[in-house]
């Protein structure tokens, strides 16, 4: 696990550990962003709908990083799917973090045929909006959010260019497992959000064994079984200490056997909706 990065299908790096905004906002996700940029993250993302960008620009601006050391993430949100409107979303997206491209984009859900008779059409449209900005060079990588195998089937019916990742709900006990073999089969790379669960994950006897075992905390223990999986981990905090520690995490491996008893976590204390049933 030396190299720390992950080549997308497209050639471009990512970092192989992100950082996640949710919830953060104004003074606390700028102190938070500094703090992370510090402590070595690079990936930093956010969505339009976190309502936080203008704030995680000012704390690009602020840090001593160069931008292109940086891999910056935003999602389209639902009010804005289809070609014209995610154009406009990107844009305002760009101009609130004050940058000139994005490293990452996605579709933060897919359109469903609960909420949408044309469902399929809503989200070739705004694919190929993104397609579109991907080739002009104001994204270096694109891809979805929360999409199930067969969304993304009926995406590539269209498609002309392949996505490049998927982040979905991924933690001990809802590990979304045959979604996570169809992304790498099909060389998608899965990021993983809410990685720790609820405190459920956390006080979970096993990762409480293994915390014991390696001499880490039940955290460092679970993200570093992620990042086993080769899939990128984005936990949040504002709490310094625990930036500082979810990051380290470099320096042990878990055996194999540990791996597949985390696998083995039953308890799903998931927070996701199913995609094909939400209606926000």
């Amino acid at each position: 696990m030396n190299k720390c990065t992950f080549t997308l299908n497209n050639g471009y790096e990512i970092p192989k550990f992100g950082f996640g905004t949710y919830l953060a906002e104004d003074k606390t996700l700028i102190e938070s962003v500094k703090i992370a940029i510090n402590s070595g993250y690079r990936l930093i993302d956010t969505a339009a709908f976190y309502n936080n960008e203008s704030a995680l620009g000012f704390a690009i601006k602020d840090s001593e990083i160069n931008r292109n050391e940086l891999f910056i993430t935003s999602k389209v949100w639902n009010t804005d799917r289809g070609y014209k409107q995610t154009k406009l979303a990107f844009e305002k997206s760009l101009n609130n973090l004050k940058l000139d491209y994005l490293d990452l984009y996605l579709i933060h859900w897919p359109a469903n045929k609960k909420q949408f008779s044309n469902a399929k059409e809503i989200n070739a449209q705004t694919w190929k909006a993104m397609e579109e900005l991907y080739l002009e060079g104001k994204i270096k990588a694109i891809g979805l959010s929360n999409f199930l195998p067969h969304h993304i089937e009926e995406l590539k019916e269209t498609a002309q260019i392949m996505p490049m990742v998927n982040q979905i709900e991924f933690h001990p006990g809802f590990a979304q497992v045959e979604l996570v073999k169809y992304c790498q089969k099909n060389n998608i790379i899965v990021e993983a959000w809410s990685p720790l669960g609820r405190s459920d994950s956390l006080n979970n006897k096993a990762i409480k064994s293994l915390s014991r075992k390696y001499d880490k905390t039940p955290a460092q223990i679970i993200l570093r079984w992620i990042v086993q999986q080769n899939i990128i981990p984005l936990p949040k905090s504002t709490t310094p200490s625990r930036i500082i520690e979810n990051i380290n995490i470099f320096d042990f491996e878990l055996d194999n056997d540990d791996i597949e008893l985390i696998n083995n976590i039953k308890e799903s204390n998931a927070e996701c909706a199913n995609p094909d049933e939400v209606d926000f």
